[in-house]
């Protein structure tokens, strides 16, 4: 029976310890491929501890791929290979593409996945901005450093820590205006003789900057585990660009041993590494947020991007990334020169913001009220007559969720349909790069966007596209 002392728990509550108890047996190989773990009863006895702790801890575990359920049989431990150069040691966002062009007025915009503008904090926000203008009058005036202001690169390294469970050294952290911009760094601190790997489907503004700047790519198709690390290999790609804790559109989590194949993949060649693209990962609305595959690298060879974007709003265009201590050390003596993209003023404004735990709040209130407008959808879908003709998947994370439809209409006829009724629909299908491979009939449907004293009028408009 398992066992484990609640003496030395820290701040973590009950089932963050019991699932990190685990987790770490898992991962050096204390607790067996395919073991079975005890029963939730029989452990919360054991323990003398409620199931319910157990069953989050379990519900965690199982999300990251630690473990497996089998219907009527019990929870087993998952084949996690951790590569030998990785050891067994665990280490302490996309919105919807439009072209610019269409400006139509729509009753809903499934499309649309911006952060919602009446939750931006603007009263808070205002005193801070008033108090950095008070507070921070002669740093105003001096340009920042390349990599940007010291006070945001050790807030975000804090935050990094306590919310995400990253080490990030604020040395390491560059600050940029939106991850496009990183992007072009990175390219350029890795060198244009480099292949990228892109999923398929993903984001498509990605390989247009690749396109741009003129390097090669590939696209790498997914299973349902995420990218197929047998495609991978063919492609003969030096660096990955993936989004493994929330994919868009397709909404899939990587587990843990799809993980560790793909450290193990970045360590098996010189100058290779992976680009993690932390993309939704505050908006999760079921147990813990999913560890970053950063946290568990121990050769170094991850670059952690995020941005404020989508958890404040999309105007705010401050990103920012982690990288490896050899890139950042190449990064200073190639391209300091230049200069960092983001106001002093929007930095240090920022940085307050989540020193004072105004942040921290923020994401609580938004993820409340993001599950809000989530249940609301859902409610209004599955109480529609024609909810039969639907099914709906990946509703648990991020800020949209996949609809499968029944139709006879080919997607462009669909969402042809829907713009004629004043509903904008966006299709799995478009997201494809190989179009032979792509699923038709499946809706990507962003709400973090919505009226929500419109979500019932724009679901029944929906159902009668359909």
């Amino acid at each position: 029976m398992l066992t484990y002392s609640f003496d030395n728990k820290g701040k973590d509550s009950l089932y963050e310890f019991l699932y990190k108890s685990i987790r770490d047996d898992i991962v050096s190989g204390k607790l067996k491929t395919d073991e079975k773990l005890p029963s939730k009863r029989a452990l919360a006895e054991h323990l003398s501890i409620s199931t319910i702790t157990i069953e989050n801890a379990y519900n965690q575990l199982v999300a990251e791929g630690y473990i497996y359920s089998k219907p009527k049989s019990g929870f087993y431990v998952s084949a996690i290979i951790s590569p030998a150069v990785q050891g067994s040691a665990v280490k302490n966002i996309y919105p919807a593409e439009t072209d610019g062009a269409d400006e139509v007025s729509y009753i809903a915009d499934f499309s649309n996945n911006l952060a919602s503008q009446e939750s931006f904090p603007f009263v808070t926000w205002t005193k801070l901005m008033r108090q950095t203008m008070s507070d921070k009058r002669e740093k105003l005036t001096f340009n920042s450093p390349s990599v940007g202001v010291r006070e945001l690169r050790c807030a975000i390294s804090d935050y990094l820590f306590q919310f995400r469970g990253m080490t990030a050294d604020p040395d390491c952290i560059v600050i940029g205006a939106g991850t496009e911009y990183l992007y072009s760094l990175i390219i350029q601190l890795l060198g244009r003789d480099k292949k990228y790997a892109l999923e398929d489907p993903g984001y498509r503004k990605i390989a247009q900057i690749y396109k741009a700047n003129n390097v090669a790519f590939d696209y790498i198709p997914l299973d349902e585990n995420g990218v197929d690390t047998t495609a991978l290999k063919e492609s003969m790609a030096d660096v990955l660009h993936i989004s493994p804790s929330h994919h868009f559109p397709t909404g899939i989590v990587t587990p843990v041993s799809r993980r560790y194949e793909l450290l193990s993949w970045v360590s098996e060649a010189e100058g290779r590494y992976i680009i993690e693209d932390d993309y939704d990962s505050e908006f999760r609305f079921s147990g813990r947020p999913i560890p970053s595959l950063q946290s568990i690298d121990t050769l170094d060879k991850v670059i952690y991007i995020n941005t404020f974007s989508k958890s404040l709003t999309s105007t705010i265009r401050i990103s920012y990334m982690v990288l490896p201590k050899e890139l950042m050390a190449r990064y200073r003596k190639e391209l300091s020169f230049y200069s960092c993209t983001v106001s002093n003023f929007e930095q240090y404004t920022l940085a307050s913001f989540i020193q004072q735990g105004y942040f921290e709040k923020h994401i609580n209130r938004m993820r409340n009220y993001y599950r809000a407008q989530r249940d609301k959808v859902m409610t209004s879908i599955k109480n529609h007559p024609y909810y039969d003709k639907v099914s709906i998947k990946e509703e648990d994370s991020g800020l949209h969720f996949l609809m499968s439809i029944e139709t006879d209409l080919s997607d462009d006829e669909l969402t042809e349909k829907a713009r004629g009724r004043g509903v904008n629909l966006s299709c799995l299908s478009r997201y494809y790069h190989n179009r032979d491979t792509a699923p038709e009939h499946t809706l990507i449907i962003n709400y973090s966007g919505l009226d929500k004293d419109k979500i019932d009028e724009a679901v029944e408009r929906l159902f009668e596209c359909i």
